[in-house]
This record gives structure tokens, C-alpha cells and sequence, in this order.
């Protein structure tokens, strides 16, 4: 089979394959869960729903001038709503995976808040270049942001790796299980981002593995939905742990601190009736009342 067989059969087994996962995220009743997920999908869904009549249309019932100004919008716009989606994604899992720790939850949430508007505006400004059209400079925009998207997936898939026994979660868990596939496709559009100025055909091997790497990824989430997960055990945290001191720490961030009252503390500075218990309560210290 050359290039062009292969991309289509692996678009058709992807439009498949995210029908299949939507229908199993409702089955098990998930979809709220992991919502950011499910746009994803639909997203895709929507995008080949689209490129695929386009392509059969093209020379015939359209002409291949307007084929290719339509498929342009549609891929580039989904491009970028995808990788907003992928931002959300590693949010909502970060919060589900962080959930039984609140203070690091709210803390790690803060951060990540931080890290994506920086990663945005890093975007923007390596977008700028001399004399940038704008449509130039919209595709530099989100290109830029879905390798952003993509290394942050990849940091959001080691922190899982990682955490995912102290947790009390399991490799078996759904969160990690969406966070392989999203790791999986973000190492992949980073690969594929190195070597786009190498391949100039519509079709190459580029396309292929992506289209390899997109279907791999759709059965890893079809397999961790299909399988029931184990639930979450208790976490059990020494007292020397960092994840409970800096949970504590965090918690405490915020909130209004106590006071002390440090030394020169005159008469004057209390209320008369504060002055008059103080009298009382020292006058039955020395002379205790006999029974």
C-alpha cells in the first residue's frame, strides 16, 4: 500500500475509534469526569467529518482551489483548538490525581495557571518575525503553542510516573491511562514538528506515523475505559514526608495569620473591664478560697 492508502485507512479507523471511546466514556458515565477529553474527541470527530467529503468533492462537485481553502481552515483551526484541549486535559488530570492532597492540588493548579500564560505569551512572541503576514503569523501561533502543549504533557506524564504510588492511584487507574495516550501523542507531534521542513509531499511517512501514533493512543484510552479500575487506596503518608509538609505549607498559604503580642505591654493598652477580670483572676491566685 503507498502513503495515500495508509493515511486513509488510518483516518477512517480513527473516526471510528473516537466514535467507540465517546460511546464507552458515556457507558461508564466518565465524560463529566474527563470532559476536556471528550471535546478532543469530538473535535476530531468533526475534523474528519469534514476533510473527508472535502476530499472526494475536490475537482468535482468543488474545485480543488476552494477544497484546499476549506481544508486549511478546518485543519488549522482544529489544530488549535486541540492543543487549548490539551492544556485542559493535564489540568483536569493533574486535579483529579492531586485531589485527596488539597493544599498541593491548589497550589499545583496555581502554578500551572502561571506556566500556561507564559507559555502563551512565549508563543505570541516567537511568532513575530519581519514581514509576518497574518495568516503566517496566526499558523507560527499555534504551532507554537501545541509543542508548548506537547512538553508540558510530556512533564505532566513524568509527575504522574512518578506520583502515581504516593497517590494511592495504580497503573491501572484511568488517570494514568489518559495521561500515556496524551504523552503518546505529544511525543509524536514533537517528532513530527523536527522533521515537517523534510517531507514537502501531502502524503509521506510522516503523515503515516501520525496517523499510526493517533489510532495507538485512541485504543490506550478504549483499553483503560473498557477495563474496570481499581479503586483508590488510602494514602498513608509518614509524618516526615514531603508531600505532608508542603501540603500543610500550602494549605496555610492565604490565610490570615495569628498574633503574639512581644513585650512593653502597659496597662493602658486594655480595655477597663479586661483590667478589672485581670485584678479578680490574680487575686484568687494568691488568696485561693478555702472550702
Amino acid at each position: 500500500m503507498d502513503h495515500h492508502a495508509l493515511v486513509a485507512l488510518f483516518t477512517y479507523i480513527e473516526l471510528a475509534s473516537c466514535l467507540f471511546a465517546l460511546c464507552l466514556m458515556q457507558y461508564r458515565r466518565q465524560i463529566s469526569q474527563y470532559k476536556p477529553l471528550a471535546f478532543l474527541l469530538i473535535t476530531r470527530v468533526l475534523t474528519q467529518a469534514i476533510s473527508l467529503p472535502l476530499e472526494t468533492m475536490s475537482g468535482h462537485q468543488l474545485s480543488r482551489s476552494a477544497a484546499y481553502h476549506i481544508y486549511f481552515y478546518v485543519y488549522w483551526t482544529s489544530y488549535a483548538v486541540e492543543a487549548i484541549l490539551g492544556f485542559l486535559i493535564i489540568y483536569g488530570i493533574y486535579n483529579l490525581a492531586m485531589a485527596p492532597l488539597r493544599g498541593l492540588q491548589r497550589l499545583g493548579m496555581l502554578m500551572f495557571r502561571w506556566a500556561a500564560g507564559i507559555a502563551a505569551a512565549i508563543a505570541v512572541t516567537m511568532a513575530f518575525g519581519p514581514h509576518a503576514a497574518t495568516s503566517s503569523f496566526v499558523l507560527r501561533v499555534i504551532t507554537q503553542l501545541q509543542q508548548t502543549q506537547s512538553v508540558l504533557t510530556l512533564c505532566m506524564l513524568l509527575f504522574v510516573c512518578m506520583a502515581i504510588r504516593p497517590m494511592g492511584l495504580s497503573h491501572r487507574s484511568k488517570i494514568f491511562g489518559v495521561s500515556l495516550g496524551l504523552g503518546f501523542l505529544a511525543t509524536t507531534q514533537l517528532v513530527s514538528s523536527a522533521w515537517l521542513t523534510q517531507y514537502k509531499a501531502l502524503y509521506s511517512m510522516i503523515d503515516v506515523l501520525n496517523g499510526s501514533a493517533v489510532c495507538i493512543a485512541l485504543a490506550i484510552w478504549i483499553g483503560y475505559f473498557a477495563i474496570p479500575e481499581p479503586k483508590r487506596r488510602m494514602i498513608v503518608l509518614p509524618t516526615t514526608s514531603p508531600f505532608l509538609r508542603w501540603n500543610q505549607i500550602s494549605l496555610a498559604l492565604g490565610d490570615e495569620p495569628g498574633y503574639v503580642a512581644l513585650g512593653n505591654i502597659t496597662p493602658d493598652m486594655f480595655a477597663p473591664a479586661e483590667v478589672e477580670v485581670m485584678r479578680r483572676a490574680s487575686m484568687k491566685m494568691s488568696y485561693p478560697v478555702a472550702n
